[in-house]
């Protein structure tokens, strides 16, 4: 039989890597659980120590990984060290530095708001700064699924948006998101290279740039000793987020672009929700009903726009697999 043909085997994996749902939703779900991790991890890990170990226990597997991408894609990735050094640093290391800190400082209702902006950082950027057109089921998916992340922050009574202050922590976040969001155009504009091996130089970035912090937070007298608890906290961070999700997202932006793959950020919020109740104990309640339909049928009309910038950019990843 041809069962145990390798090909075989890799079939369904091929055929997952071309599907940007299904990838860009997984990520989703990594991030959404990093978000209660990052909550979690507050006294359990110092914010510092969590940014640089997560890249120092990720690039063993990430180098592992795009091993044989590397051997052929390195003199272009040298060639574009810049591009690799500065996504690695602002998109990995101070979007997460400033978000474990945050998470320190700000509620669960403005973190919330605040990151389903990205998605119309994203949108408004790559109008005014790329020139793309915006389509108008663009424009409405996103405006419902950030109607559907409102509902979860403000937990169905819209009253207690009025009393939002911004603080250190909120606006912590908020550069952390705008951080992100030009992370997402930049993916726009990588070299020719795999995902594996430009996920490996910006790993590589992503370590040597949070060194310092992580010196800078000895050096102040805040380390913390980490844990059990914070040691499987960075575990996840490691192997999830840094590893698994920003694979599936940079091959999403890839597959569909920064504006329709960004609005997947506002499904962070909805997962989010359901892991409160699984994990946490939390009810269930009718807002995150409403909420979840309008964050996920906000990303399926958002998906209805014109797909023509869909097939150049798979022809072009065909030209670069194999």
């Amino acid at each position: 039989m041809t069962d145990a043909n390798p090909s075989a085997w890799a079939r369904p994996w091929r055929a997952a890597w071309d599907r940007p749902l299904l990838l860009l939703t997984t990520t989703a779900l990594i991030w959404a659980g990093h978000a209660v991790v990052s909550r979690l991890a507050v006294g359990e890990i110092g914010p510092m120590t969590l940014t640089f170990g997560r890249w120092a226990v990720a690039l063993g597997p990430i180098l592992f990984a795009a091993r044989k991408s590397l051997r052929a894609d390195f003199a272009v990735l040298r060639g574009h060290w810049l591009y690799v050094g500065a996504m690695g640093t602002l998109g990995f290391t101070a979007f997460n530095a400033l978000f474990y800190v945050a998470a320190s400082f700000t509620g669960a209702i403005n973190l919330s708001i605040i990151q389903g902006a990205i998605p119309a950082f994203v949108l408004l950027a790559a109008r005014f700064g790329f020139g793309d057109t915006v389509m108008g089921l663009q424009a409405l998916g996103a405006l419902a699924a950030m109607l559907g992340v409102t509902t979860i922050a403000a937990q169905g009574e819209w009253s207690r948006l009025a009393g939002l202050a911004f603080n250190v922590g909120d606006l912590m976040v908020l550069i952390a998101c705008l951080l992100y969001a030009g992370y997402t155009l930049g993916l726009r504009e990588r070299p020719r290279v795999s995902p594996l091996a430009l996920l490996a130089g910006m790993a590589i970035a992503a370590l040597v740039s949070s060194a310092p912090l992580f010196v800078w937070e000895v050096a102040a007298g805040r380390f913390i000793w980490p844990t059990g608890d914070g040691l499987l906290l960075l575990l996840y961070a490691a192997l999830g987020p840094a590893f698994s999700a920003q694979l599936f997202y940079m091959r999403g932006v890839e597959l569909i672009g920064p504006g329709r793959a960004g609005l997947f950020v506002n499904l962070v919020p909805a997962f989010g929700a359901l892991m409160a109740v699984g994990l946490l104990g939390e009810p269930f309640a009718p807002y995150h009903v409403i909420a979840l339909a309008l964050v996920i049928g906000g990303v399926a009309v958002a998906q209805r726009a014109p797909r023509q910038r869909v097939v150049e950019r798979r022809d072009l990843s065909a030209e670069k697999a194999e």
